[in-house]
């Protein structure tokens, strides 16, 4: 009688397949830990209207001379605070005034417009805020 020399096993072989599902769980440990997310979650009301507002924006601009400006409107600093007061529209309580600053004057005439943008929130009861323009970096 002939045996034959290959012979057929019934077991299932694991070691590979442990050590697919290792490679596996490694490769979902380090991809979970990169993903982080830079949103913070907020639930937001909703609105049935549909609009959007588009915010009233004064440009606001001191130069290397210390002049201030208002909308390229050459601004003496005892009138500053007026004169921005009278770029924002009546009823508007939170306008956006843009100030563009050359980057030799000294802080403390920064501090002067964003001071008379609270001048103009405490006489007012409204909540305008100032931002700085910046230029991106090449």
């Amino acid at each position: 009688m002939i045996q034959s020399r290959n012979k057929i096993d019934a077991n299932f072989n694991t070691a590979s397949m442990s050590d697919l599902v290792f490679l596996l769980l490694i490769f979902f440990m380090l991809t979970s830990t990169l993903i982080s997310p830079n949103a913070i979650k907020l639930l937001l009301p909703q609105s049935t209207s549909g609009q959007t507002l588009a915010k009233q924006n004064v440009t606001v601009s001191i130069d290397e001379n210390i002049n201030f400006f208002v909308e390229n409107i050459p601004v003496n600093e005892a009138n500053l605070q007026s004169e921005i007061a009278s770029h924002i529209e009546k009823g508007l309580t939170d306008a956006t005034i843009k100030l563009h600053a050359d980057k030799s004057i000294a802080i403390e005439n920064v501090v002067k417009v964003i001071d008379a943008v609270n001048m103009i929130n405490a006489q007012n009861g409204t909540k305008h805020k100032v931002i700085l323009a910046t230029q991106a970096e090449k």
